[in-house]
């Protein structure tokens, strides 16, 4: 049975958004900032929610538009009441970021998308926090967007260097997951847009990628990607339910 590639399915699509003005931040207040959306980003288990109130305290003193947005996510956390309310977070978070293609978290999928290439692309992850000094551990693939949130943060001056390189070369990245949340109106849209305000502006060659992204999706090959940092759920880090799905 053929697939088509790339067909949105019908319903909630994501559109290019207008670059958010970069917010300037001291390294110290940056690391707070990359911190908080790193643990705010994480699966909303009891560590995830135990840790919202620190974050919050924690942002207390950034600039207005990168607080206000990690301390509101952080807030919206903190309301799931009782076990019913955090299972609905949790299958929410399951739902945007596990069985949505461009909600990936995952921050080369979207240059390389299911092909060759990313299995070099994660090396190079690989090989970046090495440089730093870090080695990953976990689940995770080592493009995990808050892992390098959280190298950014706890690397010192060479991981924030790093890890700043990182983000900036998969920006388009970035941008086409804050896109897909907001169509979504998701509350990760937040922790995503407090991100984007640390970065750089977005340059023409960035957002023409971006809105080409939007547009038709990453290139599809499907390889295995097991060997660079994953494991459990599937070789491409989206579990089997999300691997085969079209760009939606």
């Amino acid at each position: 049975m053929s697939r088509l590639a790339f067909l949105p399915r019908p319903g909630v699509r994501a559109k290019r958004l207008d670059p958010l003005a970069p917010v300037p931040l001291p390294d110290g207040d940056r690391a707070v900032a990359h911190m908080a959306a790193s643990v705010l980003l994480a699966y909303p288990d009891d560590a995830t929610l135990a840790a919202a109130p620190t974050v919050r305290d924690a942002v207390a003193a950034l600039p207005a538009p990168v607080r206000d947005r990690l301390a509101g996510l952080a807030t919206t956390l903190l309301d799931a009441d009782g076990p019913d309310d955090v299972a609905a977070l949790q299958a929410r978070y399951v739902a945007t970021f596990d069985l949505k293609r461009r909600c990936a978290m995952y921050l080369s999928y979207y240059a390389a998308g299911d092909t060759r290439k990313r299995g070099a692309a994660l090396v190079r992850f690989v090989e970046a926090y090495r440089a730093a000094g870090f080695e990953t551990t976990g689940d995770e693939l080592p493009d995990y967007l808050p892992t390098v949130l959280e190298l950014s943060a706890r690397g010192g001056p060479d991981g924030a260097r790093i890890a700043g390189a990182l983000l900036a070369a998969h920006r388009d990245g970035i941008e086409v997951l804050r896109s897909a949340l907001a169509a979504q109106r998701s509350p990760w849209t937040a922790a995503v847009e407090a991100v984007s305000l640390t970065l750089p502006p977005v340059d023409a060659a960035t957002a023409e990628r971006v809105a080409d992204l939007v547009a038709a999706g990453p290139p599809a090959e499907l390889v295995g990607l097991s060997g660079y940092g994953a494991s459990g759920a599937g070789d491409t880090g989206y579990g089997d339910e999300g691997k085969d799905l079209p760009w939606a």
